[in-house]
């Protein structure tokens, strides 16, 4: 293939991408089209009576005033009672779109935010390896807040601007066609100036959103990890570190106002008034030479003060896109990565499997985290018989974990392949396959809620007793009484006011509450002492019976309750 051809494919290929993009933003306005419709018939409302009411000034001073109509005073009144009605709807206009227009891009950012939650949960665990958590609550908060100013005010801008240039233009055409042509012939040059700082706000509205994810991710990452900090009396270091993100992120900032004050300055500073003095100036040209009168000197006046204000929001409408459009690259960049298994599920329908036997199987099983790292292992073969229990023994780093990983497809194997009642796991549905295995990981995750929230989230449907059952079963029901609240005591963000065992009973209790046909204890009694070990110990021996178990532990006593034992 030539190059001209690569070229040519790679761009179709980009072309694409950014009509899918741009179809996708739209698609965001379609629930609520009848608002937006009515949103922007407001902007246009206020557009047209801001025209509408130069001309009644010039009526009364180029016709009234000047004509010497009969009953002045009283046309005069009725003129102005016309301009006040015309200013109250311009007013409840203004409110409607102010308000609804808002709201309307509020609702857009909810929605938005819920489809790339809900994106985020289905990506593969590989995809939070690599991500920073403090980048994702960047993507899902302050991008999609500028996004959904950008929703609101874009729209509605653009039609309020059209409608005020072309209005204005042809107003003014129709009252002197050489001054108007003088006015808006410093129109090319401002889209051409618009266009030249365009390309530089679009980077540094990037940049910008980069930098705050970035600092985003480090103080999250800190505050979370407060107590290790506090134990090697590090307080410095981190504040050397975020004071240099912090100042990174500030230099982006200084760029993008840099850019800022040259566009705005320059368009609100220069370029309005220059428009207005070259008016003055033409206009009192034609009035000494008879060619234009003083009234409707004043209607170009006011139209040029009318024109302003679109002139100014151009600018900022310029720096509201590029700041909403940065924000959205970045949430089309996470919509566009594709969820698990994705790929195999649009050529083929997976089966269904309500409860597995619970026979798992590796036939030469090879795996690496990435195409570039070496195999973690290779050509690995595993029969472990329905029913039966088995333990993984081995130093750290060897690959026990991941090794477990692999059945409920947490990573995908790069060779060989893994069976579970003689059916591929890939050939099964994921949620299916999961349903039917139950985890208990050394590193116990408990959710901001009460204990039997978090006991629950094995089986969201089990009633109370089943709940208590389980954390019986689990050795937790006698310390959960003596909490404040008991079962309905809150355990703070990731069971923060429980200690380490507590936890752990907690998550071995869900697990039992799940009661699944395969079971994973990953170092699961790890934070416990002797005797709440051994007292656990005599509920999984009763948990195990008819149940596929692999248990990873340095524990000789966690051990010996597996039938076999597998070195690695």
């Amino acid at each position: 293939m030539s190059y001209t051809e690569k070229h040519n494919r790679e761009m179709n290929r980009q072309n694409r991408s950014k009509y899918y993009r741009l179809k996708k933003f739209i698609s965001f306005y379609k629930p609520y089209k009848l608002l937006l419709i009515a949103s922007i018939s407001c902007s246009a409302i206020t557009a047209l009576v801001s025209l509408a009411l130069p001309l009644c000034i010039r009526y009364i001073t180029g016709e009234v005033l000047i004509s010497g109509i009969e009953e002045t005073t009283s046309l005069i009144f009725r003129i102005a009672g016309i301009m006040i009605v015309l200013i109250i709807i311009q007013t409840f206009c203004g409110i409607f779109v102010d308000y609804k227009g808002h709201t309307m891009g509020a609702m857009i950012e909810r929605d938005m935010r819920e489809e790339l939650f809900c994106h985020c949960q289905r990506l593969p665990v590989s995809f939070f390896d690599r991500e920073k958590t403090g980048v994702l609550m960047s993507r899902i908060t302050n991008d999609l807040y500028d996004l959904s100013e950008t929703c609101h005010h874009l729209p509605e801008n653009i039609f309020i601007y059209l409608a005020s240039y072309i209005g204005a233009f042809i107003i003014l055409f129709r009252i002197d066609v050489k001054l108007t042509i003088a006015v808006f012939a410093f129109l090319p040059i401002l889209f051409v100036y618009t266009y030249f700082i365009h390309g530089k706000l679009r980077q540094v509205y990037r940049e910008s959103r980069e930098k705050i994810a970035n600092l985003n991710a480090h103080l999250e990452d800190t505050l979370a990890g407060v107590r290790v900090v506090k134990t090697f009396t590090n307080e410095e270091l981190e504040d050397k570190k975020f004071h240099l993100a912090n100042n990174i992120f500030y230099s982006g900032r200084k760029n993008i106002y840099r850019h800022e004050a040259f566009y705005y300055s320059v368009m609100e500073y220069f370029f309005v008034p220059l428009i207005t003095a070259v008016t003055v100036a033409v206009g009192g040209i034609f009035i000494s030479g008879s060619v234009l009168s003083i009234p409707d000197l004043i209607v170009f006046l006011l139209y040029i003060g009318y024109l302003t204000r679109p002139i100014i929001g151009t600018a900022q409408v310029v720096g509201m896109y590029q700041n909403g459009i940065a924000g959205f690259n970045r949430f089309m960049d996470v919509m566009d990565m594709e969820v698990e298994n994705a790929a195999s599920s649009r050529t083929e329908k997976k089966e269904k499997t309500p409860r597995f036997q619970g026979h798992v199987e590796f036939v030469d099983v090879s795996f690496k985290y990435g195409e570039e790292l070496e195999h973690i292992f290779e050509n690995i073969s595993l029969d472990i018989p329905a029913g039966s229990s088995i333990a993984l023994a081995g130093t750290s780093g060897v690959g026990k974990t991941t090794l477990c990983s692999l059945i409920p497809r947490f990573y995908e194997i790069s060779a060989g392949k893994i069976l579970i009642d003689g059916k591929d796991i890939r050939e099964i549905d994921l949620e299916s396959l999961r349903k039917n295995i139950g985890m208990v990981a050394q590193d116990v995750y408990l959710f901001d809620g009460t204990v039997m929230e978090n006991i629950a989230y094995g089986k969201l449907c089990a009633d109370q007793e089943e709940i208590i059952s389980a954390a019986k079963m689990a050795k937790a029901h006698d310390f959960i009484m003596e909490l404040p609240k008991g079962y309905d005591t809150e355990i703070g963000q990731r069971g923060i006011r429980l200690s380490g065992g507590q936890r752990q009973r907690l998550s071995i209790a869900r697990a039992f509450l799940k009661d699944p046909p395969i079971l994973i204890l990953d170092e699961a009694t790890s934070a416990l002492d002797y005797e709440n070990e051994e007292a656990i110990h005599e509920s999984l021996e009763q948990f195990m019976k008819d149940r596929t178990v692999i248990i990873v532990s340095h524990r000789h006593s966690t051990m010996k309750k597996a039938e076999r034992i597998f070195s690695l």
